[in-house]
């Protein structure tokens, strides 16, 4: 056992070549299907996470039900769902155990950021879910005022850049979340960052393994978990690995 806490991986993909991928900027990742996942995480005390849909996953949702039914009630999606989607479908999702709404700016695949305000407020109300950005924090300072207007909102991998962080420091003081997910993609110090974000919030920073960390410049690694540990300590830590997560995501309506 890697470490007696327990982890609910905020943040990973699940890439199953059963179903159809479509290139992004020409990238193809390559398979990591459920199976894969409980290897790569057998030494966790894993008590549930999050599938995220990817830039290559487009609106797909065959793959996303597939692998919640696979991996069980633990586990949430995140997925992406164009503008035009009807509530019936939303529903339907919800029920399967998706939870969040995606917004990909960083890598495209999923809806118009036009489309943000519009359908993070519809989701919010029809089924209790939020939405979460994969975006670069340098462009979160003309969308501050926008963000700060919705009811829930996360923001992915640090938000990637040091410049940026003053911005997305002064978003967690305002409620909202952020995924400790990706620190082979970051170009700052994630000791400073994590103890900076915590004392901003201690409910927004939520751990992910952002496994197989497709296009990342480094993979995640094992010491990207104890980073969490031995930065903020056991009690901070629990929060970090599981509480904030499992309570965010769990804010959802419970329709079932």
């Amino acid at each position: 056992m890697l470490a007696t806490l327990p982890l609910f991986d905020s943040h990973f993909h699940i890439i199953d070549p059963r179903f159809a991928l479509i290139p992004n900027q020409g990238y193809l990742p390559d398979a990591f299907t459920v199976a894969d996942y409980r290897h790569q995480t057998h030494q966790y005390q894993i008590c549930g996470g999050a599938i995220v849909s990817g830039s290559f996953q487009g609106f797909d949702q065959d793959y996303l039900i597939d692998a919640l039914t696979q991996l069980g009630p633990n586990f949430v999606g995140v997925t992406q769902l164009p503008a035009h989607t009807p509530d019936a479908k939303i529903l339907s999702l919800h029920q399967a155990g998706v939870r969040a709404l995606r917004f990909n700016l960083k890598r495209g695949g999923s809806e118009d950021i036009s489309q943000m305000t519009h359908m993070a407020h519809r989701v919010y109300d029809l089924v209790g879910w939020h939405i979460e950005l994969y975006i670069d924090s340098n462009d979160l300072l003309s969308l501050h005022h926008q963000l700060v207007t919705l009811p829930a909102v996360s923001i992915d991998h640090l938000g990637l850049s040091k410049t940026g962080l003053p911005t997305l420091l002064k978003l967690v003081e305002q409620g909202i979340k952020v995924k400790a997910t990706g620190f082979g993609r970051v170009d700052f110090n994630i000791n400073n960052a994590l103890k900076d974000l915590y004392s901003a919030n201690p409910s927004a920073l939520m751990f992910g393994t952002d496994m197989p960390s497709t296009r990342a410049p480094r993979p995640y690694k094992n010491d990207d978990f104890l980073i969490v540990i031995d930065t903020l300590g056991e009690h901070a830590a629990q929060r970090v690995l599981s509480k904030n997560a499992q309570e965010f995501y769990q804010k959802s309506t419970q329709l079932e």
